[in-house]
C-alpha cells in the first residue's frame, strides 16, 4: 500500500494539476496537521482516494472560504481519538501539540496521557482479534525524545512514546517539526516502530507481514 502523508506546509506541485500524474499509485493519504482544509479537499478531489487526518496546533476551528465555512475538510475522516480498520490495516490518530498558549488543538502532557488511555480498550481488542494492536499511528506532535526539539513548543508527548513501546505499531507518522536542513533526522527506528517526520510530504510503501490488504485497488472506503 502506497501512502502519501502530508503536514505543515502546502507543497506547490501537490496543489497543482500534476498531482494526478505524480501520485497516481497512491492508495491512501494521511494528514498530520497544520494544513488548510481546502488543500486536503483538493487532494481528495484530485486523487480520489481515502484521506484520514488529525489537526495541528495551527489549524482553525472554522475555515472560511467562498465554498462555505467548515470545521473539517469535506470528504476526509477525522482520526483523532479513533481506532479503525482500513482494508486490513489498523490505524489510530491523535491531534495537537503541547499547550504553550490558549487555543484549540493543544494539550498538556497529562491531557494527552488521557487521550492515549482512551485508545487502550480498542487497541487491546485489536490485539485479541488480529494478534496485533496497531499498524499505523498518526499524530501532529512527535513522541518525546524522537524528532522533537528542546524548546517547549516543539517538545514531544511522553504518552506517544509509551504507546509505541506498549502497542508497537509498525509506523508512526507525525508533523509539527519543521525541516530546514538536509541534516535533520526525519526517520528513526524506536524498538519495533519506524517513526517518520512527514513535514511537507512523504511517500511510504507499507507492506506488513501477515496483513493481506483488502480491496486495495478499490478507491472507496
Amino acid at each position: 500500500m502506497q501512502v502519501l502523508s502530508l503536514s505543515d506546509k502546502v507543497i506547490d506541485f501537490i496543489y497543482a494539476s500534476e498531482i494526478q500524474e505524480r501520485f497516481a499509485e497512491v492508495d491512501l493519504v494521511l494528514g498530520c496537521g497544520d494544513l488548510p482544509y481546502y488543500y486536503l479537499e483538493f487532494v481528495i478531489d484530485a486523487l480520489d482516494v481515502p484521506i484520514f487526518f488529525v489537526r495541528g496546533n495551527h489549524d482553525n476551528t472554522v475555515e472560511y472560504s467562498q465554498r462555505g465555512n467548515r470545521t473539517a475538510p469535506l470528504g476526509a475522516v477525522d482520526l483523532h481519538g479513533q481506532v479503525v480498520n482500513f482494508r486490513g490495516y489498523l490505524l489510530a490518530g491523535l491531534e495537537g501539540s503541547l499547550r504553550y498558549k490558549r487555543g484549540p488543538f493543544m494539550y498538556s502532557q497529562r491531557e494527552m496521557w488521557w487521550n492515549v488511555f482512551k485508545l487502550v480498550p480498542r487497541l487491546l481488542a485489536n490485539r485479541m482479534i488480529y494478534g496485533r494492536a496497531l499498524d499505523i499511528f498518526i499524530s501532529h506532535a512527535p513522541p518525546a525524545g524522537i524528532h522533537d526539539q528542546e524548546d517547549f513548543t516543539h517538545r514531544g508527548f511522553r504518552a506517544f512514546r509509551w504507546l509505541l513501546e506498549v502497542f508497537k505499531p509498525a509506523y508512526h507518522l507525525h508533523g509539527h517539526i519543521h525541516v530546514y536542513s538536509n541534516t535533520t533526522v526525519t526517520e528513526s527506528r524506536h524498538q519495533d516502530t519506524t517513526v517518520i517526520n512527514t513535514y511537507g510530504y512523504r511517500l511510504t510503501n507499507i507492506g506488513l507481514e501477515g496483513v493481506v490488504p483488502k480491496d486495495v485497488a478499490t478507491r472507496n472506503l
